[in-house]
């Protein structure tokens, strides 16, 4: 079968290696010059299956208020005329309750490590290699609260066989000594051995070219214009470059795919969450984290992916615009400086934003449409690269006519219906 996987980012690069390794006739179709070079280029670097949760959670709202007076706020909601956006936010909102958390979460979690499973099958198989780091994620706790909210949630993770081990403060200078500086501010963590983090951008190259190498097609600076159907068939995808035509196709354009779907009357419940992050050189490996650590107070991610060191967060509501002003780079010097001092050099830090397709309960859209030959592949937030893995294997299954390791309930745009 010939398939266009549209959108070159991880999600749409790993669906084309399992399409390939199923057998298809695979074209990837990006804008950009090469694969990975949005949302997938320098996020946070974590495959946190175990630890990755709802951004839709009780209390959200009234912590929402308070983050937003706060002078690094993780959250920053930019009020605009967009209807797309306060539908969103109301749906959100209407999944801030424990019930819906769990619900979510358990979705969340089914569709993770599944993809885990699926990364570490791909390394043994390929080589490939990103900056890997094996060993786990640590969440670090600043106040009594977040520990006590922590304690909660480790007790039901628990409960779904999830790995993850509450700690003390010396726990957690214990897991990551580079701590050690910084361990006043510090009343406790929680580890999660199973994680892992890395590269993603290193990774999804990578990816790329073993594909290119065993046949997929990339479409690469290639803007695609819209979609074309015929009854309940998708038969023409319109880009710059001219038209392509193919059996079936796979929407990942992350943020983008609702823009493309629209027209189709298709209403994807995604809407762009702006993330930030910068990157420094090493100056001092023994004063950086070995692995990543996660502020839950402020909600930034620290990772060392090689010689550099990584500091991501911020979720900034302002629809599609990738502007970065040096304010909301602030949040993530601080926690650097105020975590891992002397770690690396922040007068050569490089900064970056990027779109996080996020759907407002937060587990992905994930397989069939009304079109027959159109497969959503999008939505999946902060935990992109964590369920990019299970996600395109489950998409390469669908389209091959086979049925997927895992259940899909409640993975799927079905559940908005």
């Amino acid at each position: 079968m010939k398939v266009l996987v549209l959108g070159g980012g991880v999600i749409g690069v790993t669906s084309a290696w399992y399409l390939r390794q199923a057998g298809h006739e695979v074209t990837v179709v990006d804008r950009q010059a090469a694969p990975g070079l949005e949302t997938s280029q320098a996020n946070g670097g974590q495959v946190s299956w175990g630890a990755g949760t709802p951004w839709a959670a009780p209390g959200i709202p009234l912590k929402a208020l308070k983050w937003m007076l706060r002078p690094h706020s993780p959250l920053v909601l930019r009020p605009r005329l967009d209807p797309a956006m306060w539908r969103w936010l109301f749906k959100m909102l209407a999944n801030c309750t424990s019930e819906r958390y769990t619900i979510n979460r358990e979705r969340m979690l089914r569709l993770s490590r599944y993809s885990h499973e699926c990364l570490k099958a791909l390394r043994q198989e390929t080589g490939i290699r990103y900056d890997e780091h094996t060993t786990g994620i640590l969440e670090i706790f600043r106040t009594a609260r977040d520990l006590d909210d922590a304690m909660r949630d480790a007790a039901l993770l628990q409960q779904w066989g999830v790995d993850c081990r509450l700690l003390d403060r010396n726990g957690c200078v214990a897991q990551e000594p580079a701590l050690h500086p910084s361990q006043g501010k510090i009343i406790g963590g929680l580890h999660f051995p199973g994680d892992e983090s890395g590269d993603c951008f290193q990774f999804t190259q990578s990816l790329a070219k073993l594909a290119q190498s065993q046949g997929v097609n990339f479409a690469l600076d290639t803007r695609i214009e819209r979609l074309e159907a015929d009854g309940d068939r998708i038969t023409r995808v319109h880009t710059d470059q001219g038209v392509l035509t193919a059996d079936a196709c796979v929407l990942a354009c992350g943020s983008y795919s609702p823009l493309l779907a629209r027209p189709l009357g298709l209403r994807l419940p995604v809407y762009p969450v702006k993330g930030y992050s910068i990157t420094l050189p090493l100056t001092n490996a023994a004063a950086a984290p070995a692995g990543s650590v996660t502020d839950v107070t402020y909600k930034v991610v620290v990772s060392r992916l090689g010689d550099k060191l990584r500091a991501a967060g911020t979720a900034e509501l302002a629809g599609y615009d990738l502007s970065l002003p040096p304010s909301r780079l602030a949040t993530l010097r601080h926690v650097l400086a105020d975590l891992f001092p002397g770690a690396g050099d922040p007068a050569q830090a490089q900064p970056w934003c990027g779109l996080r397709p996020m759907t407002p309960d937060n587990p992905p859209l994930l397989g069939p449409t009304s079109y027959k030959n159109l497969f959503l592949n999008t939505g999946h937030g902060t935990l992109g690269w964590t369920m990019a893995c299970g996600s395109g294997k489950i998409l390469a299954d669908i389209i091959s006519g086979r049925s997927p390791d895992i259940d899909l309930n409640g993975l799927g745009l079905a559940r908005f219906s």
